[in-house]
């Protein structure tokens, strides 16, 4: 083989390939000159589902949210100079969010480096420590060996899931042509290659102690984003029936929504607990708490307070410690913790103490504030997707959204909490459920407006609260400048329906909760792509 585009497709075949043998079903490419024999590997690869995206920033977030259903990774491709850069934001919410995903960056060839050369800058170490490894590759070599490329592969998807889901940077050089200049034969099979990561259980030790302090006592377990496994839900709700101790549980902890016993959960603690000093008047003894650190400042408070007993359950190696009260920090999944605990003498806290939370839900429960959260509750059909914004949408969620009997599975970029990237998230998601709904804001939607490009063909129905701008800013201390309106509120002049039309997705506008009722049920009922603009100023 002496052709050199004959040479860099047979070597991006290869390492595709790999890809696909090691279990990946996903690539989002977007396209470019350098990137060409990586895109027409993928392309041609049928194990493989491609999707194209022109916008670097846009597709980065696509495959993030294909990445957060199926918590498997998704290829990225990109090619050289500046297009890597642009995935740089959805790469720090991947890492800090646990998210897999495999960064493929085509590049200049050694001898194009540090001359002046077009479109030629310097990709190593781009992503910094926001990857979780990065394998600066050199130009193919004839010869190679295919099962070099097929072990590169897996060792990337396994650095991407374990032991810290994230993403892993691979960058590629390319000397010209890029293309072949005669067909290639179908890949050899390729050895597939068993990882298992080991399964981390609790330490005996640091189980039993725990279970001593907290035992009989009263206290609290709060469950922030983490990803949902097989009988999770059932040992979290069965370590508290055994404690007699609520459960505050976050729209992201996947415990909202579902058949299973959701009688001690409390969902509407945002609103009693900006009334109710819990930590000085009733004292909570000890928390434990799941996944990541809670959304709101009013439970973020209460948890703050609580330092005589405070265990964290997370396998991932990251530290949640904002409040620096930890006293246990166990590295195993919810449910081997839960059952350890569970194996013990747990004696419950007085009944007194399970029933003041039942009676705080039931007041607030009787809040019609903020009714349109509801509504969408309401609406959603069954096993559905949902995304929600950052700034207002998910504080208004974690408020008012309830509980309920129906599956529903809630999404949010709550890594970095960016206002970017949101639609094309949501996009991501319908397109590997096949359905998904978004509530987002209006600044955010203006962010990520060429989000709306990758909507096409999917069913996703895309809310926009539109409020006039940044409403999150009428509830901090920034309210009272002078330049409140200027600087931080920033009302736009985007005309939503004509985004919508360029875009191609069905527009309709709500200024009430039946208009808004009646919009999202047609929406739902008709399939394909729908923005629904809410009127809130």
């Amino acid at each position: 083989m002496t052709d050199t585009g004959t040479l860099n497709l047979a070597w991006s075949q290869a390492m595709i390939y790999g890809f696909v043998t090691a279990g990946i079903t996903e690539a989002v490419i977007s396209p470019g000159s350098r990137s060409t024999p990586l895109a027409l590997a993928m392309l041609r690869q049928p194990g493989l589902r491609c999707h194209v995206a022109i916008d670097e920033r846009s597709a980065a977030f696509f495959g993030l949210g294909l990445a957060k259903t199926s918590r498997r990774p998704v290829l990225l491709l990109a090619t050289s100079g500046t297009a890597p850069a642009n995935w740089l934001p959805a790469v720090i919410e991947a890492s800090l969010s646990g998210v897999p995903l495999i960064l493929i960056s085509a590049d200049r060839p050694p001898e194009l480096q540090d001359c002046g050369a077009n479109q030629t800058v310097n990709q190593s170490g781009l992503f910094g420590s926001h990857v979780r490894a990065s394998h600066m590759l050199g130009t193919p070599e004839p010869g190679f060996d295919p099962g070099y490329l097929g072990r590169l592969s897996a060792q990337a998807c396994e650095q991407a899931t374990w032991p810290h889901p994230g993403p892993v940077h691979i960058n590629q050089p390319f000397r010209e042509p890029l293309l072949p200049s005669s067909p290639l034969p179908a890949n050899e099979p390729l050895k597939t290659i068993c990882i298992a990561p080991p399964i981390p259980q609790p330490d005996p030790d640091a189980v039993s102690d725990l279970a001593q302090r907290i035992a009989g006592r009263p206290g609290i377990i709060v469950c922030g984003e983490m990803p949902l496994r097989d009988g999770q839900k059932e040992a979290l709700v069965t370590l508290a029936t055994r404690l007699g101790c609520p459960i505050f549980a976050e729209p992201l902890s996947g415990l909202r929504y579902g058949p299973h016993d959701r009688s001690q959960l409390c969902v509407r603690y945002n609103d009693w607990l900006a009334n109710t000093d819990l930590a000085s008047k009733y004292k909570p003894d000890w928390v434990i708490r799941f996944g990541a650190y809670p959304v709101t400042r009013n439970l973020q408070n209460l948890i703050s307070t609580i330092a005589e007993t405070h265990a964290l359950v997370d396998p991932w190696p990251r530290w949640i410690d904002p409040a620096h009260k930890l006293t246990h920090l166990l590295r195993s999944e919810p449910d081997a913790v839960c059952k350890a605990l569970i194996d013990h003498s747990l004696a419950p806290a007085s009944e007194a103490w399970l029933s003041l939370f039942a009676k705080l839900e039931r007041e607030a429960a009787t809040d019609k504030k903020n009714s349109h959260i509801q509504i969408l509750i309401d609406e959603m059909p069954n096993d559905t997707d949902l995304f929600i914004g950052n700034s207002m949408a998910i504080r208004q969620m974690d408020t008012h959204s309830g509980s309920a009997a129906k599956t529903l599975r809630v999404y949010a970029n709550r890594g970095a909490s960016g206002i970017d990237g949101n639609i094309s998230t949501a996009a991501g998601i319908a397109a590997s459920r096949g359905q998904a709904v978004a509530l987002i804001g209006d600044l955010t939607c203006q962010h990520d407006i060429g989000g709306l490009a990758l909507t096409q063909g999917f069913n996703i129905v895309i809310i926009v609260v539109n409020n006039g701008g940044g409403g999150i800013f009428d509830h901090l201390p920034q309210r009272d400048l002078p330049e409140f309106i200027q600087g931080w509120r920033t009302p736009q002049n985007l005309n939503f329906e004509h985004a919508s039309t360029a875009f191609g997705l069905h527009y309709d506008s709500a200024n009430s909760d039946d208009d808004f009722r009646q919009a999202l049920r047609s929406a739902l009922a008709a399939g394909g792509p729908h923005l629904i603009e809410l009127r809130q100023c």
